[in-house]
């Protein structure tokens, strides 16, 4: 079974602003001939490596809410400019929504097992393209989805 990783989304209002920012910075390697792909670093490389690499996802918190994932293709040990190791982990640019969950802060990632992770909306078929982002969170918030 997968172990997903999960992550605050700072700086990310909705998952619009997530997938616009996703689009902004594939057109920029695009543009300056890079590799079309989606890189997000972070300071710790998971020990659980395999695992995560079976099928796993990261998760993305935005505003409070387990909002929606993105799988992850690899974990790629890197260096940054500093001299300090990094763990960059390489995303599939589809934004799937899951059901909103509540989900404090917390600083870096953690390890979601697949079992605690939120069903993807679109399977669950109660997930309606149209609705606003802010009301799913409010209904979520009131238990009602």
């Amino acid at each position: 079974m997968a172990l997903h990783l999960i992550k605050l989304c700072v700086g990310c209002e909705s998952i619009a602003d997530l997938t616009g920012w996703i689009a902004e910075n594939s057109a920029a390697r695009r543009a300056r001939k890079l590799p079309d792909e989606q890189v997000h670093v972070t300071r710790m490389m998971p020990k659980r490596i395999e695992e995560i690499l079976d099928g796993g996802s990261l998760y993305w918190v935005i505003k409070g809410q387990i909002s929606c994932r993105q799988a992850i293709i690899d974990l790629r040990a890197v260096t940054g400019s500093d001299g300090i190791g990094r763990c960059a982990i390489v995303l599939d640019q589809a934004v799937i929504p899951v059901e909103p969950r509540p989900c404090r802060p917390f600083q870096g990632w953690r390890y979601l097992e697949a079992s605690s992770a939120g069903r993807d909306l679109n399977a669950i078929g109660t997930f309606d393209q149209d609705m606003p982002e802010s009301l799913r969170r409010e209904l979520a918030q009131l238990g009602l989805l």
